[in-house]
């Protein structure tokens, strides 16, 4: 009998195993999804602000008519990553849609560029305000390898602009380094990232 006693504690033992708390797994679950609801509220509060801030950006051009008719010097298709205030890689502008991520296709002719972002608002940098092209590797938060991103500097009001732009064919960001620099009347082209240091 008294070698029966340790198997029946076993077996006792085995089916007393603790019972899931469920009310605690549960309040757990709902706590980090306010948790992340909350981060979310702030994320998007942060964007609205960020927008009031930039509130007197103007309104951004357009595509001018007859613009299909001029010559085409460089077309692009890919992704538009964001704009920022030029020399400040983190400074995102969201103001008219400009935060936006989308897809992208450039133009580039004598009258200026053309940008078209399906989903997204398009805009027109005449010529005129252009003012550099250059290889980098991060904009915005978003860092690419080096040279991934061709960003393209340009005035609106008074503010310059820098607009990082990645081709589905990365070759061909050389290609428009070149042709912007020509279009702006620049020489110095800034061939690699200016991440680098505190000023960018």
């Amino acid at each position: 009998m008294t070698t029966l006693n340790p198997l029946y504690q076993l077996a006792a033992e085995q089916k007393s195993a603790e019972v899931t708390d469920w009310s605690a797994r549960i309040s757990w679950v709902l706590g980090l999804i306010v948790f992340i609801a909350f981060v979310y509220w702030l994320m998007r509060q942060g964007w609205k602000w960020r927008g009031s801030l930039q509130s007197g950006l103007p309104e951004l051009a357009t595509t001018p008519e007859g613009f299909a008719d001029g010559e085409t010097l460089l077309t692009l298709s890919g992704r538009y990553h964001a704009s920022t205030t030029a020399g400040q890689w983190l400074d995102r502008i969201v103001a008219h849609g400009l935060g936006t991520r989308s897809r992208v296709e450039l133009t580039l002719t004598e009258q200026g560029l053309d940008v078209v972002r399906p989903g997204a608002a398009d805009f027109f940098v005449p010529a005129a305000a252009l003012r550099e092209a250059r290889l980098d590797k991060a904009l915005a938060g978003k860092v690419l390898p080096e040279g991934g991103l061709l960003v393209i500097t340009w005035a609106h009001g008074d503010r310059l602009i820098d607009s990082g732009f990645r081709s589905d064919h990365a070759a061909e960001h050389q290609a428009w380094v070149d042709a912007v620099g020509r279009l702006a009347g620049t020489t110095d082209h800034h061939l690699t990232s200016t991440t680098e240091g505190t000023a960018r």
